[in-house]
């Protein structure tokens, strides 16, 4: 019975925000025709918003500390954030450019990175770290294959979209890092 109420509190809490983020779309679609989305859009926006909160869930858990938590947030809002908005409008150029399906190995670099390194605070801190230099790669290659010609991608918008991904992946790898060296001093024998 206790397994069944933990697996629930890890499944609602994702679940109900989920709904409520749902309803914003939905609502604003009763007011506006800026707002349409069709049932796939909707189907696609609940995997990502639920994914993310139980991932969230999974990771954090009974464990870590508030900076451990922290980083983690960071780590998945910032990935779903990226997702989300190389769907909806692209990084470079529109979301029918080619070239944005880069954008999405980052989040996969991530989720591989850290399934490798375990999910503690240095392998999640080396994790984020390896993200930020995906998306500088990424934005260096973008810039160098001639995107900023692109509508809506100049060098500026390339480089403050980026930069906005690099900063925050790199906060959350601060964060980890900041975790672990509370950890170590936490473990280290007291001198007398």
């Amino acid at each position: 019975m206790s397994s069944q109420n933990s697996i629930f509190k890890s499944v609602s809490g994702p679940a109900l925000l989920t709904a409520l983020l749902l309803t914003i779309p939905l609502i604003a679609s009763q007011f506006t025709d800026e707002v349409d989305w069709s049932t796939g859009d909707y189907i696609l926006a609940a995997i990502l918003l639920f994914g993310t909160g139980f991932i969230y869930k999974l990771i954090t858990g009974k464990t870590g500390t508030f900076i451990y938590r922290a980083g983690v947030g960071i780590a998945l809002a910032s990935s779903l954030f990226l997702v989300w908005a190389n769907l909806a409008v692209g990084i470079v150029g529109s979301e029918d450019n080619l070239f944005n399906l880069v954008y999405f190995g980052v989040p996969f670099i991530g989720i591989i990175s850290a399934i490798i390194f375990g999910f503690k605070s240095q392998g999640l801190e080396r994790t984020m770290f390896i993200m930020a230099f995906a998306q500088t790669l990424a934005t260096v290659t973008a810039l160098g294959t001639g995107m900023h010609e692109l509508p809506n991608s100049s060098i500026t918008e390339i480089l403050a979209v980026n930069g906005l991904f690099i900063v925050l992946f790199t906060v959350s790898a601060l964060l980890f890092r900041y975790d672990e060296q509370n950890n170590s001093r936490e473990q280290a024998p007291k001198q007398v």
